[in-house]
């Protein structure tokens, strides 16, 4: 496992063994929370005359047709009304080569057409990345091979059609959303809910880690049955193409070996949440790659209008350690024509493992969990969730005491249109099993936020990544994340040098007295580690450089050492929410190779904007008044060095004038609350079923609890409030 960087912890892998040792990950569908736009269409498939079409195409004589195109006698249409006849494929004016057709950056050879950058060989057909074989037609990531069709991530083989992540062979035909229930489509022809023989897999590969290389988890055996939820019981047979093999299985997590139980041929009955493993031998030798299929009991047939996950821990319990993975089966579904349901069949399957994340927050009833994800080696396996760019590490967070449910994804969304690195969030509801029994009501845990976590990654904090042997200028400049973590900050941390170290944080309640030294403390490194020593020296010295200039008199070049505009729009957005961790706890910056330290990224706002009591105010409250940057923890005292400095506020004074006419105008911010909390209108019944004000654990001081309006609308309009007379309270009273 490649080492990386996740924002609360850095361990190395340790798993809690038990029976089975996998997790799965499935998704389909359409990414349409916090007010993003689908990305692949909801299309439907049709038939005619043993062609297929999808979205709103019309296909005869064994053609293809996707978004709105024609074919005719074999050929094959994607797009805004291309036609084709006699094996040809016309997609948006694109060119062809021996009767191909290739646009957006496809290629296509000997018929085949591709679109949107995906190949097509031997008169197969392409569309968004897919890849196809042999006649097959593929779009929105799908695979075919040998005739088929696949639409949204399926894939299909010998004249079957799949749309929206379903599976087919041999002419059978698995629509939106389809079930395991066996069924059967035209000869060459499409058809919903047909049996499924094989597994999926979406997306196709890049060199930058944005999308997998090969996410699918079937190698060379083949599963009757694709990862799935099912009632009561479920059938999965298996199958190899590999001459001469014999298929050996187990049911417990664990890699098949020779001694493994031999399939015979009859389909496998599972009762409970189970993992399967397949590997094909020949003559007591494996061969091939292993394949897996997940199937999650249960006894809910639940469905939203937002994503589902459902965790299931094969029984093992709960987990309690920041440094311990347990496994689990884990399925999201997104909503196709506006709903998801857990009763659909995936796209994807994956295997992980997950674990407690968080300070406080994970001891709250509705418990935080870092998911990572891995591939049939227990490798780091990165994927798209939800929409966002792929990666392996994902953390659950719960909205436990933001009874809005949107201020992180508030925060973050207005960080990242301000220019400021902030992780990417999409609202599930989720299902967490950690007894062993089927997935029912009772596990129901509300609305959740998937969020990418703080790492240094081509699709997250995109820096130079240093390596342990780098030792010398320029490659020791960077690249750097390390964050200030009052009173949690873990190894290896940067010390200060200098006089005393500031006064100590005392609690919850504000600084206590101490010898007034200037030193920081708490300063942790988190990317990359291991650091070596020469990587510790020159960036303590750096930081140092930047912190002494701050305290001479006057002022030093501060602006030699940092970028300013980030620290300016930094300090907008903790003041803007009256954060109360602002500044010390979870405080990230970051240092690209030759260039300046930066601040950012975002992280962890659920205790801002009117949420909870101030949290060095005496007495506390949920004032919307006061600067963040002069009662600041001493973790550190940079922020009230730097609004010290006249031209420093006059920066800051003339860039939030800027943002008032723009993104922090009361229209922008209306739009922003809006947006994030219409696709939820719904799902919060359930969540607040779950949870209610009135169950919020609240601390005796009143800090921990935040506003008691018990219905929904009246917590959103406590935030809106906030932001209204907070931004007027700014107006007036900024430096």
């Amino acid at each position: 496992m490649k080492s990386t960087t996740e924002n609360t912890d850095m361990l190395k892998r340790t798993r809690f063994t038990g029976p089975n040792r996998s997790i799965s990950l499935v998704i389909f569908g359409l990414s349409v929370a916090c007010g993003q736009a689908p990305d692949r269409l909801p299309v439907m498939p049709e038939d005619g005359a043993g062609g297929s079409a999808v979205g709103g195409g019309s296909a005869t004589g064994g053609g293809s047709a996707v978004g709105g195109g024609s074919a005719v006698g074999g050929g094959s249409a994607v797009g805004g009304g291309g036609t084709s006849d006699g094996g040809g494929t016309s997609d948006g004016g694109g060119t062809s080569d021996g009767g191909g057709s290739a646009t957006g950056g496809g290629s296509a050879t000997g018929g085949g057409s591709a679109a949107g950058g995906g190949s097509a060989v031997g008169g197969g057909t392409s569309d968004g990345g897919g890849t196809s074989d042999g006649g097959g037609t593929s779009d929105g990531g799908g695979s075919a091979t040998g005739g088929g069709s696949a639409v949204g991530g399926g894939s299909a083989a010998g004249g079957g059609v799949s749309d929206g992540g379903g599976s087919a062979t041999g002419g059978g035909g698995a629509g939106t959303g389809g079930t395991n229930e066996p069924g059967t489509g035209g000869t060459g022809g499409t058809g919903d809910g047909g049996a499924p023989t094989t597994s999926t897999s979406t997306g196709g590969s890049s060199d930058d880690g944005s999308t997998p290389t090969d996410p699918s988890l079937i190698g060379d055996v083949a599963f009757s049955t694709p990862s799935q939820t099912f009632r009561d019981q479920i059938q999965v047979g298996m199958t190899t193409a590999i001459a001469g093999a014999e298929i050996r299985y187990t049911v417990d997590g664990q890699l098949p070996t020779a001694a493994s139980t031999l399939y015979t041929g009859e389909p496998v009955t599972l009762t409970a949440t189970t993992q399967i493993r397949a590997q094909a031998f020949v003559e007591g030798a494996a061969s091939g790659a292993v394949s897996t299929g997940i199937y999650i009991a249960r006894t809910v047939d639940a469905t939203s209008d937002i994503p589902i996950m459902v965790v299931d821990g094969y029984g093992k319990g709960k987990p309690t350690d920041k440094e311990v993975y347990f496994d689990a089966a884990v399925m999201i579904w997104e909503p196709v024509n506006g709903v998801a349901s857990m009763a659909s069949l995936p796209t994807l399957a994956m295997r992980g493992g997950y674990h407690v994340r968080g300070q406080s927050s994970r001891s709250f009833p509705q418990t935080p969990y870092k998911l990572e994800l891995w591939d049939n080696d227990d490798e780091d396996l990165d994927y798209e969730i939800l929409g966002m760019p792929a990666d392996s590490d994902w953390a659950l967070i719960p909205p436990y005491y933001d009874r809005t449910l949107i201020r992180n994804p508030f925060t973050y969304t207005l960080g990242r249109d301000m220019g400021l690195e902030a992780p990417r969030t999409r609202f599930a509801e989720v299902y967490l099993s950690y007894e062993a029994r089927p997935i029912g009501e009772a596990d129901y845990q509300g609305i959740y936020w998937i969020s990418e976590t703080i790492k240094n990654n081509k699709v997250r904090t995109d820096l130079k990544q240093l390596d342990e042997d780098d030792q010398e200028l320029p490659k020791i400049s960077g690249g750097y994340i390390f964050k200030f973590d009052q009173a949690a900050a873990e190894e290896p941390k940067l010390l200060c040098t200098g006089s005393e170290p500031l006064p100590s944080f005392g609690g919850f309640g504000g600084p206590r007295p101490g010898t007034g030294g200037t030193c920081w403390i708490d300063l942790e490194v988190v990317d990359p580690d291991p650091l070596n020593d020469q990587q510790k020296t020159w960036l303590t010295q750096y930081i140092q450089a930047f912190h002494d200039s701050l305290h001479q008199t006057p002022i030093g070049d501060y602006a030699a050492h940092i970028d300013v505009p980030s620290f300016i729009d930094y300090l907008i957005i903790n003041e803007l929410t009256l954060n109360v961790d602002a500044y010390v706890r979870s405080a990230y910056y970051f240092k690209d190779r030759n260039q300046k330290l930066k601040a950012g990224p975002l992280w962890d706002y659920n205790f801002a904007l009117g949420g909870v009591g101030a949290q060095d105010a005496t007495p506390q409250s949920t004032s919307d008044t006061g600067w963040r940057f002069s009662g600041q923890r001493n973790v550190n005292n940079w922020y009230q060095k730097l609004t010290s400095d006249p031209a420093f506020m006059a920066q800051v004074r003339a860039r939030y004038t800027e943002l008032r006419q723009t993104l922090l105008s009361q229209a922008a911010i209306e739009q922003r609350m809006d947006s994030l909390s219409a696709p939820l209108a719904r799902a919060v019944v359930r969540d607040f079923e779950r949870w209610p004000v009135a169950s919020i654990i609240r601390s005796s001081t009143g800090f921990l609890g935040g506003p008691t309006e018990p219905t929904w609308e009246g917590q959103l309009q406590v935030m809106r409030d906030f932001l209204i007379e907070r931004l007027a309270w700014m107006d007036t009273n900024l430096p």
